[in-house]
């Protein structure tokens, strides 16, 4: 048997500069995985579905490397806190304040997003 995709019309939207910028169909969004997208300014948002159906946004540049890489981090949760851990050293980023949870020095931009 072969199953047919999950269709959807909802879309994901991104809060910049006060408007809301159209990123992609939400069926695109897999739980526990980023997907990076490219913003109009030339940035890259990485997005993210929790397995609750919560998502966020956050920088994909990861300031330890500077590669584009955040969106292809693993997931997980540290005190009840969702984060990504970069693919290339491991730090991990919370996903709703994009605050480093192993340099509190460190910060990545985060960003408002919906569905709708």
């Amino acid at each position: 048997m072969t199953l047919a995709p999950e269709t959807t019309n909802l879309k994901v939207h991104l809060s910049l500069e006060g408007d809301w910028l159209s990123l992609c169909d939400l069926s695109l969004l897999t739980p526990g995985r980023g997907v990076a997208a490219l913003l109009p300014d030339g940035r890259q948002v990485a997005l993210f579905l929790d397995r609750a159906g919560r998502m966020y946004g956050i920088d994909n540049r990861d300031p330890f490397s500077g590669a584009a890489v955040l969106s292809r981090g693993l997931t997980g949760t540290h005190q009840g806190r969702p984060f990504v851990a970069s693919p290339l050293l491991k730090q991990r980023f919370d996903l709703e304040t994009g605050q480093c949870l192993d340099d509190e020095s460190v910060r990545v931009a985060t960003y408002e997003v919906r569905a709708s």
